[in-house]
């Protein structure tokens, strides 16, 4: 039972696997020689009636070859451990990577829970399947080719019935495998299914207590719950009844053998010696073919695990793409689409068609349209996070996929409708800007943000902890902290995507207020419903199924009494409504 991509992950590490296949065969080769020089002193002590000093020197090169077997196997157990975690560490690299590589666009589109299951629990399963199943495979291979080979000159007999046998016991591992291996890939999708759905339910806590379907969810779970228990019971089953069937054929057939040597020997058609070495080698001969069937459980979880690995690691999308090119500091930005095209799922979903403008630097242009008239997609073509399907855009005349991504997303600040605040400080927080940033600088940035006095209002003031998503700051000081770090990064051009959706008229005064000196003397592209912000921008746009519908200015726009104005006029009535 091998996994071929398994193997070429393994195979990456040729020196280190070749250095442990090496050392399992080692270990066999010892174990004959303790098996022979053994023979030769019981036959020496109790037939050839020798006096125990004569025998010493072997029984001393016994407990050097005993010695130096244990040395070998913990060897051989060090290195396997120290493969496992090679390819694990290079695979959550690559897994990670790909993930970074195909940015918050697709990636948006997948489980949060199975991710993560995937990246560390499937991972993670990996280890016994190349720590403990793949280095004894390569043992019951080799191990029993040899013991043949020494064998078959001395007794003919017993290497056929270990010939016939032993084929027995991965013929039954493979059928038992085959039981098995249905009920290991619906443990796991079971497994993925119930960290989806718990992460989704955390998140979504405060609506389920709102529409009183809590409890409704903690049946849901526990289900599940027990689903996942009972597919694991039942591999666990099928894992107990391998290695009861796999014990049970190695000890026939090792009595077979044993039963066949004591009456040969009974009747003088071997000697003792001989007898005695073949039983001795008699179980070291089955004893990797047992073992390989009580690592079998082990290799079945990680081949389980493997595909949900490989299929995340084939997952196609709009990757995020960097160019060569470098791209110095620039004090003003100006941009230009050209024709760009942009879409999803490889074309299933347009999102842009034919969108050309300029912005000249130090303008503010901005952009408005019905939900899904592509707002957002425009702000993910110039954060990288989408390439243009046809078209270009330019950065100061230059190319923008020619450039390199980290250089010109330097230049980029970008302020979004709901800011994530990671685990740490509030400086931490706000320094994801520029880690380099001193206090002062950090402080000056809070200022300009007004964020400041908030701050020091909090218990440790810049040094207070604050959560995943921000536990314990409210949404008009989360995007206060945001519009700080765009202060910090004091990039040319400025991002805001709905930047103040969602905020009460207090926070929005002061976001506003913020916003005005953040914005000025930067070119912006400000994504926005609310008339206050959008009447200010020296341009507006305003998309409609992914194309440019009108554009101009708030007043020649009004008077054209299209789009944008009943946009307008649908806004007004929701402020209307919300006094």
């Amino acid at each position: 039972m091998l996994d071929k991509q398994l193997v070429q992950e393994a195979v990456k590490q040729r020196w280190l696997l070749a250095v442990v296949t090496i050392l399992g065969a080692g270990g066999g080769v010892l174990a004959v020689s303790q098996a022979y020089y053994l023979t030769q002193v019981i036959d020496q002590i109790f037939l050839g009636k020798q006096e125990l000093g004569v025998v010493a020197p072997v029984l001393w090169l016994l407990a050097g070859l005993a010695l130096l077997r244990a040395i070998i196997m913990y060897g051989e157990g060090v290195l396997s451990f120290t493969l496992a975690a090679e390819i694990k560490t290079a695979l959550r690299q690559r897994l990670v990577s790909h993930v970074l590589a195909l940015g918050p666009v697709t990636m948006a589109q997948q489980p949060a829970g199975e991710l993560i299951n995937i990246i560390s629990e499937g991972v993670e399963n990996l280890d016994a399947y190349f720590s403990k199943y793949l280095p004894q495979l390569s043992k019951a291979v080799i191990i029993p080719v040899f013991i043949l080979m020494v064998v078959g000159p001395l007794d003919s007999t017993t290497a056929v019935i270990m010939v016939v046998t032993a084929p027995l016991i991965p013929v039954f591992m493979i059928l038992i495998g085959k039981l098995a291996e249905k009920r290991n890939l619906r443990q796991w999708e079971t497994l993925n299914n119930l960290s989806a759905h718990f992460l989704d339910v955390l998140a979504g806590l405060t609506t389920l207590k709102l529409f009183g379907r809590s409890r409704e969810q903690i049946a849901i779970i526990t289900r599940v719950s027990n689903e996942f228990r009972d597919t694991t019971m039942e591999v666990l089953k099928v894992a107990f009844l391998s290695a009861l069937s796999l014990e049970l054929l190695a000890t026939i057939s090792t009595a077979l053998v044993a039963v066949t040597v004591g009456l040969r020997l009974l009747y003088g058609e071997v000697t003792f010696a001989q007898a005695l070495f073949v039983l001795l080698l008699a179980p070291e001969y089955y004893l990797p073919l047992r073992m390989l069937g009580s690592q079998f459980h082990a290799g079945m979880d990680g081949k389980s695990a493997a595909v949900d690995i490989f299929e995340l690691l084939a997952l196609q999308g709009p990757v995020m793409t960097s160019g060569a090119a470098p791209l110095a500091r620039q004090q003003q930005i100006g941009l230009e689409f050209r024709e760009v095209y942009a879409d999803y799922q490889q074309g299933a979903r347009p999102a842009l068609a034919g969108v050309s403008f300029t912005l000249e630097a130090g303008q503010h242009l901005a952009v408005v349209g019905p939900s899904g008239a592509g707002k957002s997609t425009l702000a993910s073509l110039l954060l990288n996070f989408l390439a243009p399907t046809a078209g270009e855009i330019l950065v100061n005349g230059l190319v923008l996929r020619t450039l390199c991504a980290s250089d010109w997303l330097q230049q980029v600040a970008f302020v979004p409708q709901r800011p994530h605040l990671f685990q740490g400080s509030v400086a931490d927080n706000i320094r994801l800007a520029r880690p380099d940033a001193s206090l002062a600088e950090v402080v000056a940035a809070t200022k300009a943000a007004g964020a400041h006095d908030f701050i020091m209002r909090l218990p440790s003031g810049y040094d207070t902890p604050v959560g995943e998503g921000g536990r314990g700051i409210s949404g008009g000081e989360r995007q206060r902290m945001a519009i700080a770090r765009a202060f910090l990064q004091n990039a040319p051009l400025v991002i805001l995507d709905e930047a103040a959706k969602g905020l009460d008229v207090k926070s929005q005064v002061a976001l506003d207020t913020a916003l005005s000196r953040l914005l000025a003397g930067r070119t912006a592209i400000i994504i926005a419903h609310r008339i206050t912000t959008v009447r200010q921008a020296d341009k507006i746009m305003v998309l409609n199924a992914g194309q440019i519908a009108e554009a101009g200015t708030h007043a020649e726009l009004l008077a054209k009494n299209g789009i944008y104005s009943r946009l307008v006029a649908a806004s007004q009535a929701r402020e209307v409504a919300h006094d």
